[in-house]
């Protein structure tokens, strides 16, 4: 039999967090989940924000991060590749791999290769994209003005150039354009 929400009783809030407790997070972060520094960073940001500092001096998250690389926790690099590959299979462009790399936080200089892979790649990952989603020349039937308006949305929004995606949309089922 459940107690009403009234009758239990208040949750103890957890500790602050001092220099060892928060080298105990970022370790139980890096060994759940790959990560870049910069989102180890943020994590740790967030959670002195909702439990508070009770360390000496004051808390260093970046410093925290960097330590983690550099026992090699944290691979920023590695991340970035992995990441990319991802977003490759799922046929999302550059511009969409570009985004989700500065939103992990990823340096200009280890995401360049990434990068650089994915606009090389790009009809392949548009033509992945548009087998998954049935769109042009992997539709079973010609799409209405309504529908093509909604595929080039679908692959601008993953990231593809205009050009292209137009390319894409506008073919007819069957008959797959020439890679540019």
């Amino acid at each position: 039999m459940a107690v009403p929400a009234s009758n239990r009783p208040a949750r103890t809030p957890p500790p602050a967090l001092d220099a060892a407790a928060l080298d105990r997070l970022a370790l139980r972060y890096v060994e759940k989940f790959a990560t870049s520094t910069g989102k180890l960073t943020q994590y740790l940001q967030r959670k002195l924000r909702e439990r508070g500092w009770a360390g000496e001096g004051a808390p260093d998250p970046a410093g925290v991060a960097a330590r983690m690389a550099a026992l090699g926790y944290v691979d920023d690099r590695g991340f970035a590749e992995a990441k990319g590959a991802s977003l490759g299979r799922r046929g999302m462009g550059a511009r969409r791999v570009a985004e989700a790399l500065r939103a992990a936080g990823i340096a200009e200089e280890d995401a360049a290769d990434v990068l650089d892979a994915a606009r090389d790649d790009a009809f392949a990952r548009a033509l992945t994209l548009a087998r998954r989603k049935r769109i042009g020349p992997f539709a079973t039937v010609p799409a209405d003005e309504k529908l093509r308006a909604r595929h080039f949305g679908q692959l601008l929004r993953a990231g593809h150039d205009p050009a292209l995606a137009r390319r894409l949309v506008e073919a007819a089922p069957g008959e797959i354009p020439p890679a540019p």
